[in-house]
């Protein structure tokens, strides 16, 4: 089995977890320990990618990759940086801010978007 076909299948199994945690949504202990794990879990999968790939090196080559690797990084990294928010706005929640749930709710959407998008851009990028 090669690396690509180990980070498709963690991959898989994240969007997977990450569905899981959304059903979840209204059982507040399940959900928070469900999309923390998910976070987690894809933060260290893109940590092994950029350690067995060099991904950081090739990705700053924007102007020579392939267009679908560069497309991407960047959702890729706006999913990252989306977990960081998502992070912010479900603490504030924990800590009984309710007005915030909108924005919350909102963000997880556009997260769990985005990380569908970055799901399936990597069977093209792979390739490249």
């Amino acid at each position: 089995m090669t690396t690509a076909q180990i980070f498709q299948i963690q991959s898989t199994l994240i969007v997977t977890l990450m569905i899981i945690g959304l059903y979840f949504r209204k059982d507040r202990s399940k959900h928070v320990k469900i999309m923390g794990t998910t976070i987690v879990w894809d933060i260290l999968l893109v940590l092994q990618i950029e350690l067995s790939r060099g991904a950081i090196i090739k990705a700053s080559k924007a102007v020579t990759n392939e267009m679908m690797l560069n497309i991407h990084v960047s959702i890729a990294v706006s999913t990252v940086l989306f977990y960081f928010a998502m992070i912010y706005t479900g603490r504030k929640l924990l800590q009984g801010e309710a007005k915030i749930r909108h924005l919350h709710k909102r963000l997880g959407w556009a997260t769990f978007t985005l990380r569908i998008l970055t799901y399936v851009t990597s069977f093209w990028a792979v390739t490249q």
